[in-house]
């Protein structure tokens, strides 16, 4: 694991308050971002220029804290760097087009988009051409949890307290959503398929 000698020499953590030539004082805002790092790179897997990106977002003074919550989530979603299939591709324009979203001309311009088009060019790779047709019916379903997770993190108090909300809590809730998800189409091919019993 780093030692946060390694993240202060990356500039991940600021200096602490030298106590004497070889010690330094360390605040709760120290102890705080130590924490936020961490999270990055232990649950969220990102690599340490990532991180910096994240980091470079929360600590931008100058806009809207909207606007921050879009920069930290372009930080933290990680496209990857295979090929993308234009089909695919045209799939995530005309999905963008259909939701009102007219910023969509260039998949690769947003590491979301592009998480969302490699996502549907792998589907196409493997004979799943029309995976493109959920993406309605998953916008609709997740807004709920967005909602929730936007209104969880709000209540958080300052405008770093949400930022650093919105990264551990993406980062985490990707993890319990894939869960629950699992257990959900438990649940629901119970229902729709049944348990293989012939009563």
């Amino acid at each position: 694991m780093p030692t946060i000698k390694y993240y202060l020499r990356e500039g991940l953590l600021p200096a602490g308050v030298l106590t004497s030539p070889n010690q330094a004082h360390y605040d709760d805002e120290h102890l705080r971002r130590l924490r936020l790092v961490r999270a990055l790179v232990d649950v969220g897997g990102l690599s340490i220029a990532a991180v910096r990106e994240v980091l470079a977002a929360i600590d931008t003074r100058d806009d809207s804290l909207h606007n921050k919550l879009g920069a930290v989530q372009e930080a933290i979603s990680q496209p990857g760097s295979g090929e993308l299939d234009p089909l695919a591709v045209k799939d995530v324009q005309a999905f963008f087009e259909r939701q009102g979203e007219r910023d969509c001309v260039d998949v690769t311009e947003s590491n979301v988009t592009h998480m969302l088009a490699a996502a549907l060019s792998a589907a196409r790779s493997v004979g799943h051409d029309h995976f493109h047709d959920l993406l309605d019916p998953y916008l609709e379903g997740l807004k709920i949890i967005a909602r929730a997770d936007v209104e969880y993190i709000a209540r958080r108090g300052s405008s770093d307290d949400v930022i650093e909300g919105m990264v551990v809590g993406t980062l985490i809730g990707d993890a319990v959503i894939k869960a629950v998800r699992r257990l959900a189409h438990a649940q629901v091919s119970r229902d729709v398929i049944g348990n293989g019993s012939d009563d």
